[in-house]
């Protein structure tokens, strides 16, 4: 069977510039891993990477005119907005090129499947969950996939939904299709494991993966497995940055903690360098300087906040200390960590706000622009599937988003702490705008780009601590903003 997967194109949405988790890292492998199941069962694939090759809908269409699949898939994303644009084009995709079954994947899709089938008619089912056996068996039974399970599609009753079947171990998985594209910057993602042991209220990773009591939350493949790919991907391009898209690196306990050890002893016998996430709680001596020594150039860590009584609403089972040794440990190896972090939460109050800032200004979290702008910036994004989503529902707190019921938000306890998050919005989005042009030229060290932006970090930092000092001045907000922007554009003229 010719079957056609699509990556559609997407921008980023103006006022939702550093929103990024409308879907998961992990979910840029997923059509990779679909095409490389279909062609191991024997199917015609062709792979349209639409987003990452800047494809426009009519340069998309001469490649299906050209192909005419059976089977149209796409990896349906959210993107902070309806996809009138997206179905329109789908729809007329099928009926001009007869296509006979349109099915759709994804994060998006998974947690909103009904919205997604009710706006656009012409997609026949969703695949909800992991779906390499899902699409597998789509394509197998194509004359009566209703009875597939893994889907959601109408019926005369309704929606009728089911997750898929995971797969149990994924060594057995075909590694995934790369094209020409699905490198950026010279980047090779790749993936370790599967889920995350923890329940972090903001997260939904988790329950994308449905509730098979089968398997553990995280699973994992072999340290060889994870070196075969990698020697494959060696063999066949230039690229030797490898960046791990596992929401958690490590596995719980001395297990999890082992097989790392194994894999960087494996990692260490080859040409590459890499980066990964992980937990604060994770992060220990051994471990680092082994990954250190394999190659490891860059860690994002997960620390979320300086205050305990937050991480204690967000479920995160890690304390403040852990958080500040893990920091400690990486410096010690020479490596400045990325940093997960939510400073607005539903619950937030100016005392959480002032005990985050000390927290990061004692570890030494401010001083570069990259870090700054997103650390005090970042407010909590509730999705669909995330246990906050359904607190917040219960509670009567939620508010869906005319866009999609994918995507939620809710009123702050404190209508002041409501302020603040939409000021430090707009002055960092200010901010996203300008450094659009400069920020590889700074990352590079180019003296005059990162003199610009130092001083707008100063800036940023003073402002943030100006409001914290005194909440009043928020109540005449709009002039508070455009001062706020006319600073910074004083900075960046220098």
């Amino acid at each position: 069977m010719k079957i056609l997967l699509l990556e559609h194109p997407r921008k980023p949405a103006e006022d939702r510039q550093n929103d990024i988790a409308n879907t998961t890292l992990a979910s840029c492998l997923t059509s990779g891993y679909l095409a490389a199941n279909l062609l191991k069962a024997g199917h015609c694939v062709d792979l349209i990477e639409g987003y990452m090759e800047h494809l426009s809908y009519d340069a998309i269409e001469k490649e299906v005119a050209a192909f005419r699949p059976t089977l149209l898939a796409v990896h349906l994303v959210y993107n902070w907005e309806d996809n009138h644009v997206l179905y329109t084009f789908l729809t007329r995709l099928k009926k001009q090129y007869g296509i006979e079954h349109l099915s759709v994947y994804g994060y998006y899709p998974t947690f909103a499947y009904e919205e997604v089938l009710s706006r656009c008619t012409a997609i026949d089912s969703a695949m909800l969950g992991e779906n390499e056996q899902t699409v597998v068996d789509l394509a197998a039974h194509l004359d009566h996939w209703q009875d597939v399970k893994g889907l959601a599609f109408r019926t005369e009753d309704g929606v009728k939904a089911s997750f898929g079947t995971l797969v149990k171990d994924l060594d057995t998985l075909p590694f995934p299709i790369r094209k020409a594209t699905s490198y950026p910057g010279g980047e090779v993602n790749i993936l370790g494991s599967r889920g995350c042991y923890n329940t972090c209220t903001f997260c939904y990773i988790n329950p994308f993966f449905g509730d098979d009591t089968g398997c553990p939350r995280w699973r994992t493949r072999t340290p060889e497995n994870i070196l075969a790919e990698i020697d494959q991907v060696i063999a066949q391009t230039d690229h030797r940055y490898f960046y791990f898209d596992d929401p958690n690196f490590f596995g719980p306990g001395k297990a999890g903690r082992d097989r790392v050890l194994k894999l960087a002893e494996l990692l260490k016998t080859r040409p590459i360098t890499f980066g990964i996430e992980a937990r604060a709680n994770d992060i220990d001596e051994a471990t680092t300087a082994a990954l250190v020594d394999a190659g490891m150039t860059d860690i994002l860590v997960g620390l979320e906040s300086g205050r305990q009584e937050v991480l204690d609403r967000l479920d995160k089972h890690t304390t403040v200390a852990q958080n500040e040794e893990a920091l400690k440990i990486l410096r010690a190896h020479g490596i400045e960590p990325n940093v997960g972090f939510i400073m607005f939460e539903p619950d937030s109050s100016f005392d959480d706000l002032r005990t985050n800032f000390d927290f990061l200004m004692r570890n030494d979290l401010l001083k570069r622009l990259e870090i700054s702008v997103n650390v005090l910036y970042h407010h909590q994004i509730i999705l669909a599937g995330s246990e906050s989503y359904k607190q917040l529902q219960r509670e009567g707190r939620l508010h869906i988003s005319d866009h999609s019921v994918y995507e939620a938000t809710t009123d702050y306890l404190d209508p002041d702490i409501a302020a603040f998050a939409r000021f430090m919005r707009r002055l960092t989005n200010h901010i996203f705008d300008w450094s659009a042009g400069t920020w590889q030229a700074a990352a590079d060290g180019e003296p005059e780009a990162r003199a610009a932006f130092d001083r707008v970090n100063t800036v940023l930092v003073g402002w943030f601590k100006a409001i914290l000092d005194a909440p009043a001045k928020l109540h005449d907000f709009d002039a508070l903003a455009a001062e706020a922007e006319a600073d910074v554009d004083r900075a960046i003229a220098g």
